[in-house]
C-alpha cells in the first residue's frame, strides 16, 4: 500500500461511528496494565498449578520471547504489507497497518487496542492450547512480553532517538521501512529476521536524512507530555 506523501498531522478516519473509531486508539499503558497481571498470573499458575520448575518455566519463556520476534516479523511481511486489488482486503489491511504508513505520527495506534487484542490474543492462546497443551501456560506469557516489547519498541523508535548507540541501526532500519522502501526492513523489535531473510537495508550504503526522519517522529511537544 503505497502513499504519494506522508501526512505530519491528523490521523486516518477508521470508520464513520464515532464509538469504533474510539476503539481504534489506545496508550501503551493500558496494554501493559491489561497483559502484565495475565502474564503474572500465568507464570505463577504453570508453577504452582501445573508443577513445571522455574527452570523450565524460564526456558519456556525465553524461547516464547525468541519465537514471538519470528511472528512478528511473518506477520509484518505477509500480513501486515498483503498486497491485493480486492478493495475489502485492500480496506482490512490499511486499517490494520497502512494507516500507520500514512500517518506515522499518530502514537494512538501503535498498540493494538484492547478489545481487538483481547480477541484476538484469545484465539492465539486457543490456537497455542491446540498443540502445546499445558505448555502454553508458561510459553504465551513469554509470547505477551514479547508482543509489549515489540509495541513499545516501535513507540520509541518514533517518539525519540535511540538511547543507546548500539541500538541506532535497528531505528534506522525502520525509518528506511517508512520512507524508502515498505518492501524491506520488517523487524521491529529485532532485525534479526530481516539478515535471515535477506530483507534489510544495507545501512553502510544509506545516507541518513534527518529531515526526512524527523517527519516520521511525534512533534516535540507531544513527547514532552508523554514524558510528563
Amino acid at each position: 500500500m503505497k502513499f504519494d506523501k506522508i501526512k505530519n498531522k491528523g490521523q486516518a478516519r477508521l470508520f464513520e461511528s464515532k464509538y469504533l473509531e474510539m476503539l481504534t486508539k489506545t496508550h501503551p499503558l493500558i496494554i501493559w496494565g491489561m497483559y502484565l497481571p495475565i502474564i503474572g498470573w500465568m507464570l505463577y499458575y504453570s508453577n504452582q498449578g501445573l508443577g513445571f520448575s522455574p527452570g523450565t518455566i524460564a526456558m519456556i519463556f525465553f524461547g516464547a520471547m525468541f519465537f514471538w520476534s519470528f511472528f512478528e516479523y511473518i506477520m509484518h511481511r505477509f500480513m501486515f504489507h498483503f498486497a491485493t486489488e480486492n478493495p475489502r482486503l485492500r480496506r482490512v489491511v490499511y486499517v490494520m497497518h497502512g494507516n500507520h504508513h500514512e500517518y506515522p505520527r499518530d502514537k494512538q495506534r501503535l498498540f493494538m487496542p484492547p478489545v481487538p487484542s483481547l480477541i484476538l490474543a484469545s484465539a492465539i492462546f486457543a490456537a497455542q492450547y491446540l498443540f502445546l497443551r499445558q505448555y502454553t501456560f508458561p510459553f504465551f506469557p513469554g509470547f505477551l512480553l514479547g508482543y509489549l516489547m515489540y509495541g513499545s519498541m516501535h513507540y520509541a523508535i518514533h517518539a525519540w532517538n535511540p538511547p543507546f548507540r548500539f541500538m541506532k541501526p535497528l531505528w534506522r532500519n525502520h525509518h528506511l521501512h517508512h520512507y524508502k522502501s515498505d518492501e524491506k526492513g520488517f523487524g521491529v523489535s529485532s532485525s534479526l529476521w530481516d539478515r535471515v531473510f535477506g530483507t534489510g537495508f544495507d545501512l553502510s550504503k544509506e545516507q541518513e536524512d534527518k529531515a526526512r526522519v524527523k517527519e516520521l517522529m511525534f512533534e516535540k511537544s507531544e513527547r514532552l507530555k508523554a514524558e510528563s
